[in-house]
Order: structure tokens, then sequence, then C-alpha cells
């Protein structure tokens, strides 16, 4: 029987309004009882923890793609992998000389400019303020990245997005400290170079002692991809690319937008087939 399940957030536990299906919720909770499931995204944990409430989870999240483990029983960092300060203060430099827009995840917050605010980002806020104080996400504007990177411990990545933002990603300074995984068509993640799911993941595995192949993964995107392949069971969303779906053991009978997709998957390779396993 498979031992764990990992998933990815938006376009594969989330709806594309951002809401996950009562019926989804249900099973995550039933399964979490026997099984440990664990929520692997390219989220910071301020922005993932609504969803991690609502499916009642006592398991660490790895967040950023990978940058870090955070406990949320303990509201403490249990593995990282950060940027340092230096590297930081040059990637922004460089951001801000060529046409792209940038968002910085530091310690505890999401940080964009008050002077080049991103759609996406702003909806993220307007999302937020729904929440209750206590479990709202916490996204600021700020007037300058270089003085925030001297008041927070630590920056665990950076997101551009724009036109340039394909060029930016093969500067040689970008390559050598940075690893780039799309999260959207023109929106790069950038984080230190080898920050993946699947490193993490991996390490967090070896940690509480269960074989990479004794777990199932569920992503539907390309910074997914490297725990799709390290896990014994890697699924791929319906609505993923096709390039992806191709790269995973199994892919989803609907997209993530339909109520049973991903509850009848975890049925099926949790109780039906994972009892002959």
């Amino acid at each position: 029987m498979y031992e764990l399940l990992a998933l990815d957030l938006d376009g594969t536990v989330l709806k594309s309004d951002r809401t996950i299906s009562p019926i989804l919720i249900a099973k995550i909770r039933e399964l979490s009882e026997h099984i440990p499931v664990m929520i692997v995204t390219g989220r910071h944990h301020t922005t993932a923890r609504p969803y991690y409430l609502q499916l009642g989870l006592k398991t660490p999240i790895i967040c950023c793609n990978g940058a870090y483990v955070y406990d949320y029983q303990n509201e403490q960092v249990l593995q990282h992998n950060a940027l340092s300060k230096d590297v930081a203060k040059q990637f922004i430099s460089l951001a801000e000389e060529h046409d792209v827009t940038a968002v910085m995840y530091v310690t505890n917050a999401m940080l964009h400019s008050k002077h080049r605010p991103l759609p996406y980002v702003e909806a993220l806020s307007e999302w937020a303020s729904t929440f209750p104080i206590e479990s709202r996400p916490q996204i600021f504007k700020v007037d300058n990245f270089h003085q925030e990177i001297e008041h927070h411990a630590f920056v665990w990545k950076f997101v551009l997005e724009g036109n340039e933002v394909d060029r930016f990603a093969a500067l040689p300074f970008v390559q050598q400290h940075f690893n780039g995984e799309y999260s959207w068509t023109n929106r790069i993640d950038f984080a230190r170079i080898g920050n993946t799911k699947g490193a993490a993941l991996t390490e967090y595995l070896e940690k509480i002692g269960i074989s990479a192949d004794r777990i199932v993964a569920v992503g539907d995107h390309h910074n997914d991809i490297s725990m799709l392949t390290i896990a014994g069971m890697g699924v791929a969303m319906l609505n993923a690319d096709e390039h992806i779906q191709q790269l995973a053991d199994r892919v989803t009978t609907a997209t993530n937008d339909d109520d049973f997709a991903l509850a009848d998957l975890i049925d099926q390779l949790f109780l039906t087939e994972g009892e002959s396993k």
C-alpha cells in the first residue's frame, strides 16, 4: 500500500476559482486519519494556510517549490535552502534593468512593488482580505525590495513576470544561482539553485523513513515534474500540459474543476488498488 500522498495546490487540489470541492475535503480528511497527506506547493505558507486549515492536516508543508518546509503546528521552519541576501540583492538589481515585475517571498509574507503591482497578486490580496486576521495571508506592497531584504531573516524565492522574463532567465548570474520554473505562461519562479519540489520531498521522506517509490504525488504544472518523477505513482491532472501528462504514470479522468476526479483517484490508489500493493 502507498504510504504518503503528496499534493500540489493550484490546478490540482484547488479549482480555478481557488476553492476546494467539499467532496475532496472530506476525502482528504478521511485519508489523513490513516496515511500522511502532504501539501507540496509553489505557494508561500502564508497563502497556503487557509487551505491547510480547511483540509485539517497535521503534516508539515513544502513551500516555494522546495525552498523550505514549514510546520504549522509549531509555527516554525523545519528545513530550508534560502537565498543569501547578497544574491537576492543582485537579483533585484538585475530585474530592475529588465522589463519584468517582481514578487519577493520572505520569511512570513509575500511582497510586491507599490510602483509595479501585478494583477495576479492584487487578486490574491483581495482574496486574502476575506479571511479572519488570525489566518489571513500576509501580502504587502513595498517601496524598496533592497530595504526589505535587510528586514527579513529569509528570502525564499522570487516570481518574475513580463515580456523579458525568458531573456532574464538566461542571464549568466541567474543561471549560476537560481533554478527557474514556469508557474504561468510568462511567469517564472526563481528559487535557489537545487531547490525543487522533488528534492525537498525526497529529503523529507528520508527523515521520516518512507521510500519515494511508496508515495503518490499529484500535480499539474512544470514545477511539479520533479516530484511526479520521483514518486512511485506520479499522477498528472487532466488540465496539465501534454508534456507533463506524458511524464506521469497516470492522468486523472477529469480536470481540477471536477468535484470527483481527485477524490476518486484517492479511493482507487489508497483503497481499492492500494490493498493489493
